[in-house]
């Protein structure tokens, strides 16, 4: 196992939750609790990047103040915050994935998102490679919910989509998987937190 990693053990199901988290906000943990309750999640990971390669990163706080700012918010032994993309070089999200999925055997990995970010999802650098790496999980978020089941990537996995009732068994489905779990909805974003500043 690699220092630079959480703890994580063969057999675990673990959430990967990635995003700059400038700042992060009880959104992003309400999200998390709620997956890990959903899913039957032993932890879930906050990855935080060096950097959104879609968004002007001009002023984003450095990695270590986000990342020691994030754990205070996390405040559950089972969300591990860390910083480790930056470690490994990872400018991408499917690079982290497969760089987990080459050096993580026997863990059962599944990518968070919120609705929002699923809207935008086929910007993202090689999103077919994610998706068929990895079950995704879309936690509904107020006034994404339709833009995000219209979007192209949601329309292909719209074959794969299992039932809010499949939570527990998800993690050990065979990708491409999705699941879309609604629960009490988060209005803060980070945007929004930072032009509140």
């Amino acid at each position: 196992m690699s220092a630079i990693l959480p703890p994580h053990a063969q057999g675990l199901k673990i959430g990967l939750f990635g995003g700059t988290f400038n700042p992060a906000h009880e959104g992003h943990r309400a999200a998390s609790l709620l997956a890990l309750r959903r899913l039957g999640l032993d932890r879930v990971w906050w990855l935080v990047s060096p950097g959104n390669p879609l968004k002007d990163t001009r002023g984003l706080p450095p990695l270590d103040q986000r990342v020691a700012a994030a754990a205070k918010v996390a405040r559950d032994p089972r969300i591990a915050v860390t910083g480790f993309e930056e470690t490994i070089g990872a400018q991408y999200t499917y690079q982290t994935i497969l760089y987990l999925k080459a050096r993580c055997r026997g863990v059962h990995f599944v990518w968070i998102m919120g609705a929002d970010n699923l809207a935008s999802f086929e910007r993202w650098k090689h999103w077919r490679t994610i998706i068929a790496n990895v079950p995704i999980a879309i936690i509904d978020r107020p006034g994404s919910t339709l833009s995000a089941t219209h979007a192209r990537p949601a329309q292909i996995l719209s074959r794969y989509r299992h039932g809010e009732s499949d939570g527990l068994i998800f993690p050990l489905t065979p990708p491409p998987a999705m699941i879309f779990l609604h629960g009490p909805r988060s209005e803060l974003s980070s945007t929004a937190l930072r032009s509140e500043r």
